[in-house]
Order: structure tokens, then C-alpha cells, then sequence
């Protein structure tokens, strides 16, 4: 076989194969072009500066949102032995969960919002709003419900709902391989809030006075705020044809897993916050010292930032479905639990188990909306639709179980049991319903993407 030599071969084939390989170098100058265009203005990097300087920004959104909400327990017990004395346990629990109600049930229309580019407005006007109605609270008068409900339930509440959806919303336009573990980095703000808040609300109602509390109250989280705003970063992305609201809400109607996982959450949020509420009374009326009483939240949430960060881990290993239905079935188990703890110590072990797989619960919905919002081009309006649909079941939740604690007839002593095996049912129930919607979610055959673990 002879070999052919370059003096071989005619200049003219010279000239053809030099213009191939010009071309070659140009077109793959092009690719690495638009790659490094997709990562300024495309899908998610799965890390880099801006991305975790955003996760810092949710983390104190979390903080001040989520964090603060979860020590409602603080003034629910407040308002029952003293500020709101004249009303009864489930009337004071409506402030909360209305707060939690406001949290949420506009979610459609900020996730709408996110979609369509308004993050900054949202994030400010939301940080202005909730700092607003902090300060208003904190001058609230003894006695004066209507006070405290309008600060705290609607306009604490309302502010939140500016905060919270897109703050969760935005991690998906940073992260998509490592996304619910980022997610549980962010919502650990929570965690930490709901132990910070409690210990800071405590002490300065002993030492201070109610109203001092809620000023300080107001002060950390203007700051955290503040910062939050600088820190997190939206990317644009590409436009998407989605036809407005009413046809991303026909998408959503016709996405039966969707909608099974989205009942499921709301039966979860019938039970899962009751000792969010009523844990630290619970401890005081199990004749607990109050000193120690007051720190069943703060155990509550730190047991809850191993809850948000490990199973988020191995979600993104072994599929956020898998790990959230055996956290809710422990869950909905330990809600019964709670009847045999009559000691500090006990206390302590149940707070933690709960806080951890109540947490994991929490952090895990956002990367189930996720999955299940694959390839939709609204990941902000059925973020939003979800949250909206889970808002008016925590608005009824605690106010149904304040009214099992305090049924007429008993002479205003408090009976425990009706409204724990309530809560756990309910648990138990949203637990079959995300299993439920794992196997529609498997058999319509949409876990078929390499990699893609449910």
C-alpha cells in the first residue's frame, strides 16, 4: 500500500482542506460562544458566585419569613395566658394560621409575577411591607384582637407572601442537578430563625416588655431584609409562551400527579404546624417548668435544620418522592408520640425527631413542584398555585385544632388528645396521597429522562 506525501497532493485539495478546518475552528468558537451565552442568560449553573450569594439572600428571606411565622407558638402562648386573655385558644390560633393563610394564598399571582420578570419589586415592596407592619404590631394594644390581627395576620402575612414564593422560586433558575439540596441550604434559614425568634420574643417579654420585643423584632428584620435584596440575584431567561394565568392554570388542572401531590399537601397542612402552635403551651400545661417550656420551639427548629439539609442531600441521589414519603409516615407517628411526653426530657427527644422529619417535609415540596413542573414553562405560577391551594387548608388547620383543645363543656381546661390524633391522621393521609402520586407520576412514564430519579 503506498503512502501519499503533502508534495502529493494537488494544491487545489490543499486549498479545500485548509478552508474545511478554518471553518472547523470558527463553528466551534461559535458553540463555546453560546455556551458561555446560555450560562449568563440560560439554564442554571448548579453553582458559581452569584448562585450562592442568591442562597445567602434566601436563607435570610427564610429567616425572617418562614423563621418568624414558626414562632407563633410564642405568641400564642402569650396572647392565651396574657395580652389576649379575653379570647379563647382557637380564636388566637386564627392569627397565625391567617398569617401563614396570607403567606400563601396569593401565590398564583406572585408566581405569575415571578414568570413574568417583577423578583425585585416583589422582594422590596414585601421587605417595606412586612418591616411596616412589625412596627404596627409592636404598638398594638392589650386586649385590642382586631390590633394584633390586622398587623400580624394580614399585613405581616401579605408581606411575607411578596417574599417567600419568590425566594423559593428563583433557586431553580441557579441550580437543577444539586437543586434540592440548595433548596435545603436556603429554608435552614428558617430553622435557624425559628430559633432565634423564640429565645429573642421570650426574653424580652420577660425583661422587656411585648411591644419592645416586636421593635427589636422589626429592627433585625429590616437588616436582614435590606442585605437579602443586595444579595440575591435573578438571571434572565428566555421568554416563554404560557398564555397568561388561565391557561397555566388549565395546564395545571389537566397534570393529574400534580394535582394528587397538591391534595396531598393540603391534608399535610391540616396537622403538620400543631406543634408549630401549641408545643410550648402543651409543655406549660403539662406542669413543665416555664424556663424550660419556652424553649420547646427552639429545639423544635434545630432539630429541624438536620431536617432541611441531610434528606435534601440524598433527595437529589435518590429522588425527592422517595424521601418525603417516609418522612411524612414518621411524622404523622410522632404526632401521636406527643401524648406520652409529660417531661422535660421528653420533651426534648420529641421536639427534635419532629423538627427534623416536619422539616424535611417542608424543604422537600419545592423540589417536588419542581420535578413535577418539568418541561411546563411556569415554574413560578405552579409554585405559586401550589402554595396558594396548601394557604387555605393552614388557614382551617390550627383554628380546628384550638377548637378540639377547648371544647365547650369542659370548664376551660384544655384536652389534648382530640386535636393530636387529629393532626396525625391528617399527616398520615397526605403521606398516602404524595405515595399515590409517585406511581401516577412513574406510570405516565415521566421519570423516563437519564438521570432523573422521582
Amino acid at each position: 500500500m503506498s503512502v501519499s506525501h503533502a508534495e502529493d497532493i494537488p494544491p487545489s485539495r490543499i486549498k479545500d482542506i485548509s478552508e474545511f478546518n478554518n471553518l472547523r475552528v470558527h463553528h466551534l468558537r461559535d458553540l463555546e460562544s453560546n455556551r458561555e451565552k446560555n450560562n449568563e442568560t440560560g439554564g442554571p449553573t448548579d453553582g458559581g458566585r452569584d448562585a450562592w450569594l442568591t442562597i445567602a439572600g434566601c436563607f435570610m428571606v427564610q429567616f425572617c419569613t418562614v423563621g418568624y411565622s414558626n414562632a407563633f407558638g410564642v405568641y400564642q402562648d402569650i396572647y392565651t395566658r396574657d395580652f389576649l386573655s379575653n379570647k379563647s385558644p382557637s380564636e388566637i390560633s386564627w392569627i397565625g394560621s391567617f398569617q401563614y393563610f396570607m403567606q400563601y394564598a396569593p401565590g398564583v399571582f406572585v408566581g405569575h409575577a415571578f414568570d413574568a420578570g417583577y423578583f425585585r419589586h416583589m422582594i422590596a415592596l414585601g421587605s417595606l411591607l412586612q418591616v411596616f407592619s412589625i412596627f404596627m404590631l409592636s404598638l398594638a394594644r392589650k386586649g385590642q384582637y382586631y390590633q394584633v390581627f390586622l398587623a400580624q395576620a394580614v399585613g405581616i402575612g401579605l408581606g411575607q407572601a411578596l417574599l417567600f414564593i419568590p425566594s423559593l422560586t428563583i433557586i431553580s433558575q441557579h441550580f437543577k442537578k444539586r437543586r434540592s439540596f440548595a433548596i435545603g441550604v436556603a429554608v435552614t434559614g428558617a430553622s435557624v430563625g425559628g430559633i432565634i425568634w423564640p429565645i429573642l420574643l421570650n426574653q424580652l417579654d420577660q425583661k422587656a416588655t411585648l411591644a419592645n420585643a416586636n421593635r427589636a423584632t422589626g429592627a433585625v428584620t429590616g437588616a436582614l431584609l435590606l442585605c437579602a435584596n443586595i444579595l440575591m440575584k435573578p438571571r434572565p431567561v428566555a421568554s416563554r409562551a404560557g398564555g397568561g394565568v388561565h391557561v397555566g392554570i388549565k395546564t395545571v388542572f389537566r397534570d393529574a400527579p400534580f394535582m394528587v401531590s397538591i391534595g396531598a399537601a393540603c391534608l399535610v397542612a391540616l396537622g403538620i404546624f400543631f406543634p408549630y402552635f401549641y408545643l410550648q403551651l402543651y409543655a406549660i400545661d403539662q406542669a413543665i417548668a416555664p424556663h424550660l417550656a419556652f424553649y420547646a420551639l427552639t429545639i423544635l427548629n434545630a432539630g429541624s435544620i438536620v431536617g432541611r439539609l441531610v434528606p435534601n442531600f440524598f433527595a437529589d441521589r435518590l429522588g425527592p418522592y422517595n424521601m418525603i414519603i417516609p418522612c411524612l409516615s414518621v411524622t404523622a407517628a410522632l404526632l401521636v408520640v406527643v401524648l406520652a411526653v409529660h417531661s422535660f426530657a421528653g420533651l426534648v427527644v420529641f421536639a427534635l425527631f419532629y423538627g427534623l422529619t416536619s422539616g424535611s417535609y417542608i424543604s422537600l415540596i419545592p423540589s417536588i413542584i419542581g420535578q413535577l413542573s418539568i418541561k411546563s414553562g411556569q415554574p413560578g405560577l405552579r409554585m405559586g398555585f401550589a402554595f396558594t391551594s396548601v394557604g387555605f387548608w393552614m388557614l382551617i388547620g390550627t383554628p380546628i385544632e384550638g377548637a378540639l383543645l377547648h371544647p365547650s363543656g369542659t370548664g376551660g381546661s384544655l384536652v389534648w388528645s382530640p386535636c393530636i390524633i387529629f393532626s396525625a391522621i391528617s399527616v398520615a393521609c397526605g403521606a398516602f396521597g404524595m405515595l399515590v402520586s409517585r406511581m401516577m407520576f412513574v406510570r405516565g412514564g415521566r421519570n423516563g429522562e437519564k438521570g432523573q430519579l422521582i
